[in-house]
C-alpha cells in the first residue's frame, strides 16, 4: 500500500518515520524548503510540492495539516481518495466529507512517538475499512477503534496532549533529582528508565496497583504521594484532559 501524506509538519513527519518501514510514503506539502529537510532526515519518503490543483483520485490519503488549513488545502484537492485518514484534531467527519471526495472517511489521533512505533492512536470512522485502518496504525504502536467521534474527541485529550503531559513529570522528576543532588544526565536516564519500565508494567496491571505495591506504611513513596497530593496532582491532570476535550470540540465547532 502506498501512503500519501498531505502536510510537512511535525506529526507528519513522526508517520513517515515509522510507517516507512513497512509502506511506500510519500509527502505532500506547500514548503519544499522543509520537504527538503524531510527527505534529508528520511531519505526512503518521497517528497512533493503540493500544486494549485492536486489529483488524490484513488490514492490512501493521510491529511496531516493544521485544522484551520483544512479550507484552503482541501481547495486543491482534486479526484476521490480511496481512504482519507484525518489526524486534525476536532475536525468531524461531517466536515471532511463537505470538502474531500473520497471513497472511505476515518479520524485517527495518532501521536509524536509514532516516530518510534510506539504511538497511542484512536481511530474511528468507515466501518467498512475498520480493519484496514487498524492494520495500518499498528505499525506505529498500539491502536484503538472507537466507535463515536466523541470517544476520539476525549481520547485525544489523553494520547494525543497526554505526551505533553508526561514530558512536565518526567521533566519535573529530572528537576527534583538534580535540587536532591543528581548529576542532571544520570537524573535523566533514571526518569527514561522510570518511564520505559512503568510502560510495560501498564500491560498488565492497574495503576493503583502499581502504586500500592511501592507504597510502605511510613516510607519514601507514602511520604512523597502525601507531597504530590498538596499539589492536587489527581485534580490537575484530571483538569487538563478536561480542558484539551473541550478545546478539541471547540476546534470541531469553527
Amino acid at each position: 500500500m502506498k501512503l500519501t501524506l498531505i502536510g510537512n509538519g511535525f506529526m507528519a513527519q513522526a508517520l513517515a518515520k515509522g510507517l516507512t518501514k513497512n509502506f511506500e510514503v510519500e509527502i505532500i506539502g506547500r514548503d519544499i524548503n522543509k520537504l527538503k529537510k524531510v527527505k534529508e532526515a528520511i531519505p526512503t519518503v518521497e517528497i512533493k510540492e503540493l500544486d494549485d490543483t492536486e489529483d488524490i483520485t484513488d490514492k490512501n490519503v493521510i491529511f496531516c495539516v493544521k485544522p484551520y488549513a483544512l479550507q484552503s488545502v482541501a481547495a486543491r484537492l482534486e479526484g476521490k481518495a480511496n481512504i482519507l485518514f484525518s489526524i486534525l484534531a476536532g475536525t468531524t467527519l461531517e466536515s471532511l466529507r463537505k470538502q474531500i471526495k473520497s471513497k472511505y472517511y476515518v479520524r485517527t489521533m495518532p501521536n509524536v512517538a509514532a516516530s518510534v512505533s510506539k504511538s497511542a492512536t484512536t481511530i474511528t470512522g468507515d466501518k467498512e475499512v475498520k480493519k484496514i485502518a487498524l492494520e495500518l496504525f499498528t505499525y506505529i504502536g498500539k491502536a484503538v477503534w472507537v466507535d463515536t467521534e466523541k470517544e476520539l474527541d476525549v481520547a485525544t485529550a489523553i494520547a494525543g496532549s497526554g505526551p505533553a503531559f508526561l514530558c512536565l513529570v518526567a521533566e519535573a522528576l529530572s528537576d527534583g533529582g538534580v535540587k536532591a543532588g543528581l548529576n542532571r544526565s544520570v537524573s535523566n536516564e533514571l526518569v527514561q528508565g522510570l518511564f520505559e519500565g512503568y510502560a510495560k508494567l501498564l500491560e498488565n496491571n492497574h495503576p493503583a496497583i502499581i502504586k500500592d505495591s511501592v507504597m510502605s506504611p511510613g516510607g519514601t513513596t507514602a511520604a512523597g504521594v502525601a507531597k504530590l497530593e498538596e499539589g492536587s496532582i489527581r485534580s490537575s491532570m484530571i483538569k487538563a484532559i478536561e480542558a484539551a476535550h473541550e478545546k478539541a470540540v471547540e476546534i470541531g465547532k469553527k
